[in-house]
């Protein structure tokens, strides 16, 4: 145990590097998601830890120093009880929280009930993140090696280049993000040659046939669309400024959308899009080869549990990751 009570996880990284970087996690969507609100957390394994947990760990034997929390103010109590109440013994933990509340100027139309999506949750963490920072969402599994990679980006990378923000994506195989169960949407990733980011191109319903070919929506091309294409799933390591140009990005979103507020959600994908369109951000993909695990489907669950076991048969991961 370390002198505050923390139990000390052993890093993987080198040792030598003492900056601050923070995990921030999208965990605003939780309750909506599972359709039963935040109890209904799936359990990965016999202690009863999620995904989240997980993640954190990887995060924390990455170099993150420091976790933040975005989350609704009605899920705070639950939150802390499954989660943050047990984490809060091993890293330093703060709280962000996404509420329907608008910038000035604009106004939260009566029957809206949910926040305005992934770039409003970002900007939660003004004041409270400002440290280099990874952004992933709460209840997908990232892997262990893609942890490492984008600290080792957040330590080694200036925070700008030509006057562009420095923003790492991780590039995931289209083929370790399908469902069996049904349908998924990926941003499928566009690059030069210098494995920067062109543009993302959000592409719906996709699904591997019996043929053995992809096909979505968009009928996009399969020089885009196969199982080695590398797509987004919302993990992105970058710097504070970040934050306020989600300020400056969501108001802009805002004005354009003001005859749309019931509806309108604006997400991180987007943002990075128009970045890139005004020259404001260079985005660099961090190919993976880890396997992601999401639920997206009540199918998904029972697989998602099973490539758990096996990473404890094959000791990716000790029995219990929080034992003191």
């Amino acid at each position: 145990m370390h002198g505050d009570g923390k139990k000390i996880i052993q890093k993987d990284t080198k040792e030598g590097n003492n900056m601050d970087t923070t995990l921030v996690v999208l965990a605003a969507g939780i309750g909506s998601r599972y359709g039963a609100g935040i109890k209904q957390l799936a359990k990965m394994d016999k202690n009863g830890y999620t995904i989240i947990d997980y993640s954190i760990f990887d995060a924390i034997k990455a170099g993150f120093n420091k976790v933040v929390f975005i989350i609704r103010p009605d899920i705070e109590k639950d939150f802390k009880e499954i989660i943050g109440d047990r984490i809060k013994d091993m890293v330093d933990i703060d709280y962000a929280y996404q509420t329907l509340e608008l910038p000035e100027g604009f106004e939260t139309p009566v029957q809206r009930k949910k926040p305005w999506g992934t770039v409003q949750a970002v900007l939660a963490c003004k004041g409270i993140v400002n440290e280099p920072f990874l952004v992933i969402n709460a209840d997908d599994y990232y892997g262990k090696t893609v942890f490492n990679d984008l600290h080792e980006f957040l330590i080694n990378s200036a925070d700008q280049n030509n006057n562009r923000l420095q923003v790492a994506m991780a590039g995931y195989k289209l083929k370790n993000t399908l469902s069996d169960n049904g349908s998924v949407t990926r941003g499928v990733s566009v690059a030069n040659e210098d494995n920067k980011l062109v543009k993302i191109l959000e592409t719906h319903e996709i699904k591997l046939e019996e043929d053995g070919k992809l096909s979505s929506k968009e009928n996009l091309d399969e020089s885009l669309l196969h199982l080695d294409a590398l797509v987004s799933m919302n993990m992105w390591a970058t710097y504070p400024e970040f934050i306020d140009l989600c300020q400056e990005y969501f108001k802009k979103y805002l004005e354009k959308n003001k005859n749309n507020l019931e509806k309108a959600e604006y997400v991180l994908p987007e943002m990075i899009e128009e970045l890139l369109k005004d020259d404001k951000a260079e985005i660099t993909i961090m190919p993976t080869s880890d396997k992601w695990i999401g639920i997206t489907y009540k199918k998904d669950l029972e697989p998602a549990q099973e490539e758990f076991r096996k990473m404890f048969e094959n000791k990716i991961y000790p029995a219990n990751i929080w034992s003191k």
